[in-house]
């Protein structure tokens, strides 16, 4: 996703649901994935039932959820997660712009 605007609504969606920081000023997508990861990691060893909660808000297809759940290895989950978490975003965030 090269549109910034669309990069920032897609962070801004993200940092609703995981009460994530402000957008850093050296800011791209792999840092996103990296901030939405750490959260991911801590909410799957403290708060798993909130971190599904989210994953339902966010959309994304419990499918792909479980896939990542059993078939990531177990220290690529979060990224694993926060990276699909994130495609899902951009999606909402590219529709979101052209409907409105």
């Amino acid at each position: 996703m090269k549109n910034p605007e669309l990069v920032e609504t897609a962070y801004a969606l993200a940092r609703k649901q995981f009460d994530l920081p402000e957008l850093p000023e050296q800011f791209d997508e792999d840092r996103a994935v990296k901030i939405i990861a750490k959260a991911v990691g801590e909410l799957l060893n403290r708060d798993l039932e909130k971190l599904l909660q989210i994953c339902y808000r966010i959309d994304l297809s419990e499918q792909r959820l479980k896939e990542i759940l059993h078939e990531s290895a177990p220290d690529q989950v979060a990224e694993d997660l926060a990276k699909a978490l994130w495609e899902r975003q951009k999606q909402k965030a590219e529709i979101w712009k052209r409907y409105s």
